[in-house]
């Protein structure tokens, strides 16, 4: 007669209602049958929604917190992936075997049994659990690697555009397309706002997720998102794209240059960073060179502008390097670095 006090463990590895809608309902019912058979008492049945790759699962956690507890000794789940993906969790169910605070692990389809080959054999299927996890995530890193080569995008289609689930490719949504066409051409002969974009696609029936008008900042990504005249942006690259442009570049290009004139203006420095500034240190002190701006008027009108670099002076000693100007540095510089130059050929 089996005495432990089983927790029944079923997970599913997302929380979206329409997919794996029947996973847990199947575990269960065949988890059900299986304890009836085998005469195991069923302390509590657990379920949870959480993908298993990663630690933090509210309701394992606890189950293995019981557990140190007393409150049950055993786990019936469907298979030990359902319990562990990830080597922190299945480390602890095996230390949980090895302290005596777990007595048994139950699957229908998987031999288990508290003994030096047992946790062999379990941490061999925690393994290959996470293996699966890994090679999964790099097959479809890969894919979408392969994908973007063929120029394809591999995401959620813009405004203007939907992604088709039959052929699995991006194609026009013609109504918005001609839309986003027209807001193209409006900020693009410089006489519509930002704001005025975003109006107009509302009146004509494009508004954000929550029913909004679209924000400037959204109206601004837009503009700028290359899709629209057929490429797209992905790892941070410019692609070529296979779907149809709604733009012409000619008109992209222009509207580039209305956000560019119309974007906040970039004030000059007062002292901009020179060349050398980071590159060089002083010889006595130890302490950073900084590249100074000047400006000299003379008397008649005359205009001279100079660089000097001097020491930070951020050293407590006093140094008593003088300034020097970049004229002059170059001139040593260019000594220096004359002896390491290539020859002609």
């Amino acid at each position: 007669m089996n005495n432990n006090k089983y927790f029944l463990y079923a997970r599913k590895s997302t929380d979206v209602e329409d997919k794996q809608v029947l996973s847990i309902e199947a575990q269960v019912t065949e988890l059900r049958a299986f304890a009836k058979q085998e005469g195991l008492h069923i302390a509590e049945e657990l379920i949870e929604k959480r993908s298993a790759k990663v630690t933090g699962r509210p309701i394992f956690n606890k189950m293995i917190e019981r557990i140190e507890n007393g409150d049950a000794n055993g786990m019936l789940a469907w298979h030990p992936d359902r319990l562990a993906r990830n080597s922190v969790d299945g480390g602890k169910i095996i230390y949980l075997l090895d302290g005596g605070g777990l007595a048994d692990l139950k699957f229908p389809q998987f031999w288990c049994e508290n003994t030096s080959q047992g946790k062999f054999m379990l941490n061999i299927a925690f393994g290959q659990s996470k293996y699966y996890v890994d090679s999964l995530a790099e097959n479809t890193k890969r894919g979408l690697r392969q994908k973007v080569r063929r120029g394809e995008y591999p995401g959620l289609a813009p405004v203007g555009y939907i992604n088709d689930v039959r052929t699995k490719t991006v194609v026009v949504d013609r109504k918005r397309a001609s839309l986003i066409r027209k807001a193209f051409e409006m900020y693009s002969k410089n006489g519509s706002r930002l704001e005025d974009i975003s109006n107009f696609l509302a009146q004509s029936g494009i508004h954000s997720r929550n029913g909004k008008r679209l924000h400037r900042d959204r109206i601004t990504f837009i503009l700028s998102n290359p899709f629209y005249y057929g490429h797209f942006r992905y790892g941070g690259e410019i692609h070529e794209g296979k779907h149809q442009p709604v733009v012409s570049k000619k008109i992209f290009d222009k509207a580039q240059e209305v956000l560019k004139q119309r974007g906040r203006p970039h004030h000059k420095q007062k002292n901009e960073p020179q060349a050398f500034c980071g590159l060089l240190s002083c010889a006595s002190c130890g302490m950073m060179i900084t590249g100074e701006y000047k400006v000299k008027k003379q008397k008649n009108g005359n205009i001279h502008e100079y660089v000097y670099y001097h020491c930070t002076k951020k050293s407590k000693l006093k140094c008593p390097e003088p300034c020097i100007r970049q004229e002059e540095l170059d001139r040593q510089l260019s000594s220096l670095i004359q002896k390491f130059s290539l020859r002609p050929d």
